[in-house]
């Protein structure tokens, strides 16, 4: 009886564990793919933080990243790291051709990298937009990032004849060769050259965990899902118009427009084109850093304070002093420090090239603007539909020296808001006029007191 009941308990184990068995291995898994098949800007970076935002919400098993890519923007490249090395989901890497530059640090971080046959991965030297290298101090930054990011995988531990032995899952000195030409590691590269890999050599030196042909050979095989539910990451117009507004060159643009738009206000009465122009520039600088959370309050808070004081500058106190000047200081300010990612008032996750960057981005928008400014101050006047923007007087027709003469001590006057300069009327006729006693409102009465330059200095008369 004993030895009945024993065997319908063995059998009954046996069924049950055979159930379990079967449902084990054709349980279905939520993959999700993230497609980064161009260059690695603010776009891509997009594409990869929405993406596994999305694979979270599903509670998929893992991420899959098909890679095809020469490169791009470092700073971009290091957001998209940071996120794939602390995601709660496995992120795995299907390079598909080409993991260049900016790629390979983003390979690199995966959990693990598969390769197509005939695929690379390396050359990561940081270069400009020309492609020549950039100085040392970048690469160094580089080659810092690149190991730490291989040594993010850990080490192995083997144990051969009693002997233990611990190497890196992913050597370090590798990752650094592909950004360092200096760097020599015996029967793989020699000085002078920057590392690049085949998927076989990425195979054999740990940098490649198989080799696949498509998307589902990598899931199915090497990820050892059978049954599995494969979800795709669709960007949205929204993702790739952020993208496109968060570029440097179009930030720098954008800065442009803000600086150009206050300087050509500064030199017209009212408020007009000039300040329609900047401030829409700045709304569609700022939108883009303040969703992605780039931009916070604080900081656009900023550039709005030194607005303000250059309002109180030109409309308030008279003349050009220290509330001018620190608002054109925290409006700088406020436009570098948008572009950085830190939190709150932590800045311990910005690195200095993410500081150089930002400061680089704003440093060429505010050349630009000097360049556009002196530029277009010579294109506008009298003539085209900008004749408008500018305070000129034709002396052929309406000032001579003489005339000047005449009309020292008159009395007259402001046509315009002189702040300093604008227009004055004197006997009827319009000059170019700078007031000597600050802001002067339209309509009140002022006097000659001398002439330079043709441009009469007047002050105003102080009301009885």
């Amino acid at each position: 009886m004993n030895i009945r009941y024993a065997i319908l308990v063995l059998l009954l184990l046996s069924f049950w564990g055979g159930e379990m068995l079967y449902a084990a291995n054709n349980q279905s898994h939520t993959v999700y793919k993230i497609d980064i098949r161009k260059e690695i800007d603010n776009t891509t970076r997009i594409y990869l933080a929405n993406g596994l935002k999305e694979a979270n919400q599903l509670g998929a098993d893992a991420i899959l990243i098909h890679m095809n890519t020469y490169g791009g923007l470092l700073e971009a490249a290091d957001s998209m790291r940071t996120a794939i090395l602390y995601s709660p989901i496995p992120v795995y890497v299907f390079i598909d051709n080409n993991a260049a530059s900016a790629g390979a640090l983003i390979s690199i971080a995966c959990k693990k990298i598969f390769m197509r046959k005939g695929a690379n991965i390396g050359a990561a030297t940081v270069v400009n937009q020309t492609g020549s290298e950039l100085p040392d101090k970048y690469q160094s930054y580089m080659r810092s990032m690149i190991r730490s990011t291989a040594e993010a995988q850990g080490k192995d531990t083997t144990v051969t004849a009693g002997d233990t032995l611990i190497t890196w899952k992913r050597d370090p000195l590798i990752a650094e060769a592909m950004v360092d030409d200096r760097t020599v590691i015996p029967n793989l590269i020699d000085s002078g050259k920057v590392l690049t890999l085949t998927a076989e050599e990425a195979i054999y030196w740990g940098y490649c965990d198989g080799i696949a042909e498509s998307v589902d050979e990598v899931i199915s095989r090497y990820l050892d899902f059978p049954q599995y539910e494969l979800k795709s990451y669709t960007p949205s117009w929204l993702d790739n118009l952020k993208g496109f507004l968060m570029s440097p060159v179009i930030q720098s643009l954008l800065i442009l427009i803000i600086i150009g738009g206050i300087y050509f206000e500064l030199q017209t009465p009212g408020i007009g084109f000039p300040s329609a122009a900047a401030i829409l520039a700045a709304i569609i600088y700022f939108a883009p850093l303040y969703i992605e959370g780039l931009a916070q309050n604080w900081e656009i808070l900023v550039f709005i304070v030194g607005l303000l004081l250059i309002g109180a500058e030109l409309f308030i106190i008279p003349g050009f002093g220290v509330a001018g000047i620190s608002g054109i200081i925290f409006m700088v300010f406020g436009l570098t420090i948008s572009l950085l990612d830190n939190t709150h008032f932590n800045f311990e996750g910005v690195s200095g090239t993410d500081t150089g960057r930002a400061t680089l981005t704003v440093l060429m928008g505010l050349v630009m603007a000097f360049v556009f400014i002196i530029w277009f101050s010579h294109k506008i006047g009298s003539k085209g539909i900008f004749r408008k923007v500018a305070l000129v007087a034709d002396l052929e027709e309406s000032i001579s020296v003489p005339v000047l003469t005449d009309i020292l001590e008159k009395e007259g006057i402001a046509a315009t808001v002189l702040r300093p300069s604008g227009k004055v009327e004197i006997a009827g006729e319009l000059y170019d006029g700078v007031s000597d006693s600050g802001f002067i409102e339209k309509g009140e009465p002022i006097r000659v007191v001398r002439f330079e330059n043709a441009q009469v200095y007047v002050i105003a008369i102080p009301k009885n």
